[in-house]
């Protein structure tokens, strides 16, 4: 999801996989594929950088979790929270 800014100043997310397209009218607006849209405060550039960098973090979590990186970074990022509980990997499983 990419976290995109109403006129109004009310900020939510919105998932870049349904954005048909993205016009300025002088206003962004935001066209998706069921025909929804959404004026926002962000430019036609930003929303396309917000996009590529949602993608490419897909792609980087699913390069490390094909190399077993990814429960191993899971594992450093869980701390005192006794309230996150680590997905088991296959060998654990």
């Amino acid at each position: 999801m990419i976290r995109v800014t109403r006129l109004n100043g009310e900020q939510f997310a919105l998932n870049p996989d349904l954005i048909e397209r993205v016009e300025a009218h002088p206003d962004t607006v935001a066209f998706l594929v069921d025909g929804t849209k959404y004026v926002v405060k962000e430019s036609v550039d930003e929303m396309l950088a917000e996009i590529r960098e949602y993608r490419a973090g897909i792609l980087a979590t699913s390069y490390e979790m094909d190399r077993g990186e990814y429960r191993a970074l899971q594992r450093q990022s869980v701390t005192s929270d006794s309230s996150v509980v680590p997905f088991p990997s296959r060998e654990e499983r």
